[in-house]
């Protein structure tokens, strides 16, 4: 007789990307980048993280932003619960150390705060469960628009010296990396639209293949510091329910926050997708420019957040479609 090979759950999205992250910490740490080809992947790293933010330039469509901003109030509470109150609840976590974190953890966990909302995963849970799509492509899109600007100047006035020192040759070095080659990239657009347009799915593995890149990097560093010793299961354990208890607060503060401001179903949908949700793709660039050597203990908790999101989202996305009525009391709906 032939054994059936179990299904994942239904709840839990099979992203390849999730796996090829994982390999390619499992390659830096079993074949981390030292001498010569440390400093070629830290080179390649920086030349890729340009080219995602000049890529984020390009793409941008100044008429899709202008017809978004008829929804301001919208994206006004998405932008709040983004750059203010996740920030807020990341400074309480200072709370949490020594004894639940590290302060390397910390600053991580703090980091994970600070970086713009995600689009790809917003739109499509907001689409599951039948929510305003329009809404939260605008929502995404100016969310993350916003963390080019707001990430690293939060991240200078927070994170502080824990951010490896933002000396005037930091902000420099952010300005050069991330600000210019975004400016670049609008400037371009209506040069290179049309053929970024036509080679989306190419680039899509360009971008992803960046990120690796930069995940590669950050860890190899990691490794040669030798940080990693600095992480017990124990603590890894506690930053997980630190970020379980942080994601199922913005998911409902994002849905009764919304409610009590008089949004209607489809527009609390797309809030509490794009309100609740940290970029994975934004906040690994940014990382790497930001904490340097120490950005692999720095990213870890953003990394861990982003799978959680999306797991935790999967659920409340499919539980909203079933819903699908207005009548439905949000103190009937589950949260997490």
């Amino acid at each position: 007789m032939s054994r059936r090979i179990p299904k994942p759950p239904s709840w839990l999205p099979a992203d390849p990307y999730i796996a090829a992250l994982i390999g390619t910490i499992v390659l830096a740490a079993l074949l981390p980048a030292s001498g010569a080809a440390a400093d070629v992947a830290g080179g390649a790293s920086t030349g890729a993280v340009s080219l995602l933010f000049f890529l984020y330039g390009a793409r941008l469509s100044t008429a899709e932003a202008l017809e978004g901003l008829r929804h301001w109030r919208l994206h006004l509470t998405v932008l709040a619960c983004t750059f203010a109150v996740f920030p807020l609840l990341g400074l309480a976590s200072r709370g949490l150390v020594p004894y639940v974190l590290s302060p390397q953890l910390q600053s991580g966990f703090l980091f994970l705060c600070l970086v713009p909302s995600t689009i790809q995963s917003s739109i499509a849970f907001t689409s599951i469960a039948r929510g305003n799509v329009p809404a939260a492509i605008c929502a995404g899109s100016f969310s993350s628009i916003a963390g080019i600007f707001l990430t690293p100047l939060l991240a200078a006035a927070l994170l502080g010296d824990s951010g490896g020192g933002f000396s005037g040759d930091a902000l420099l070095k952010i300005g050069v990396q991330l600000l210019l080659p975004f400016v670049a990239g609008r400037l371009l657009r209506r040069r290179i639209g049309g053929f970024l347009a036509r080679h989306r799915r190419i680039l899509g593995l360009v971008d992803r293949g960046s990120i690796l890149l930069v995940v590669y990097t950050a860890f190899s560093e990691g490794m040669a510091a030798g940080i990693w010793h600095q992480v017990t299961p124990a603590r890894l354990g506690a930053l997980l329910a630190a970020e379980a208890v942080l994601l199922a607060l913005m998911l409902t503060l994002t849905w009764h926050g919304a409610k009590r401001l008089g949004f209607g179903r489809a527009d609390r949908i797309a809030i509490q997708f794009a309100g609740s949700k940290k970029s994975l793709a934004s906040g690994l660039p940014m990382a790497s420019v930001l904490f340097g050597p120490q950005a692999s203990l720095a990213v870890l908790p953003l990394m861990l957040f982003h799978q959680m999101q999306l797991m935790v989202c999967a659920v409340i996305a499919r539980r909203r479609a079933r819903d699908g009525q207005e009548a439905v009391s949000p103190e009937t709906v589950p949260v997490v």
